[in-house]
C-alpha cells in the first residue's frame, strides 16, 4: 500500500502541474499547441482523481476520472483539431485589452487574491494542505478561464478558455465536494453543444470578408436567377 503521505505529494505535483498548462494556454498563440494543452490539463486531472480514489476508495472518483478521460482528454480535443484543420486557423496572435505577458501577471495576482480569501474563508475548517491547495488552484483556474476568453479574438481559442473554466470548477469539487456524476455529465453535453455552437459561429467568424462572400456566391447566383425569372414572368403578363 501506498503511504499517504507520498499519495499527497503527488497530488501536490500534479496540481502544480495543471497550473503550469493554464499559464502556457494564456501564452501560446498556435491554436494546435492551445488543445494539445487542454488535452494535457485534462489528463493531469485524471490523475488527480485516480490518486484520490486511491487514497479514499471512493468509486465516484473512479467514475469521474473515466469520464475526464474519454471526453475531456479524448473526444473534445479531438473535434477541436477536426475543426481547426478544417477551417485552417494556425496562430490566434490577435489579443483583447491585455498581452499574453500582463494576462501571466493578472494571472498570479489572481491566485494570489484567491488564497487570500480561501485562507479567510477556509482556514477555520482545518483542511489539509493539499486540499486547500487544491481548492485554490482550482478557483483560480476558473478565473484564468475566463481571462483567455477577456483577452482572446479567435472563437476557438474562446472554447478553449470555457474549458478551462470547467477544469477549474471539477478541480474545485474534487477537493470541496462530491460532483456528482450526472452534473458531470451534463457538464460535458453542454461542452460538446458549445463546441458545436461555437465551430457554426467561426464558419463566418473566422473568415475573411472576401472569403465569407465566395462562400455564399451560390446562394448570391440562385436568388439573382429567381429575381429574373420572376421579372420575366411579370413582362410576360
Amino acid at each position: 500500500m501506498i503511504a499517504p503521505a507520498l499519495l499527497d505529494n503527488l497530488i501536490k505535483v500534479l496540481i502544480n502541474l495543471i497550473l503550469a498548462t493554464a499559464a502556457i494556454i494564456i501564452v501560446k498563440r498556435d491554436v494546435l499547441s492551445l488543445v494539445s494543452t487542454y488535452s494535457i490539463q485534462s489528463l493531469l486531472l485524471v490523475f488527480v482523481a485516480s490518486v484520490l480514489y486511491m487514497e479514499n476508495a471512493n468509486v465516484m472518483l473512479l467514475y469521474l476520472a473515466l469520464l475526464t478521460l474519454v471526453s475531456k482528454a479524448m473526444i473534445i480535443p479531438h473535434f477541436m483539431e477536426r475543426i481547426q484543420k478544417k477551417l485552417n486557423i494556425k496562430r490566434d496572435v490577435e489579443f483583447h485589452y491585455l498581452s499574453p505577458t500582463s494576462a501571466l501577471f493578472a494571472s498570479v495576482f489572481i491566485i494570489l487574491v484567491v488564497y487570500f480569501f480561501l485562507f479567510r474563508i477556509l482556514g477555520e475548517l482545518s483542511l489539509s494542505n493539499v486540499f486547500f491547495l487544491g481548492a485554490t488552484v482550482g478557483v483560480s483556474l476558473t478565473f484564468m478561464g475566463m481571462l483567455i476568453i477577456f483577452s482572446r479574438k479567435q472563437t476557438i481559442t474562446n472554447i478553449v478558455g470555457y474549458l478551462t473554466m470547467e477544469n477549474g470548477v471539477l478541480l474545485f469539487g474534487l477537493f470541496l465536494t462530491e460532483l456528482p456524476l450526472i452534473i458531470e455529465a451534463l457538464i460535458v453535453i453542454d461542452l460538446i453543444m458549445l463546441t458545436l455552437l461555437a465551430t457554426i459561429l467561426a464558419f463566418g467568424i473566422n473568415s475573411s470578408i472576401e472569403e465569407f462572400h465566395a462562400r455564399l456566391n451560390p446562394f448570391k447566383r440562385f436568388a439573382a436567377f429567381k429575381s429574373r425569372l420572376l421579372n420575366n414572368e411579370g413582362e410576360d403578363e
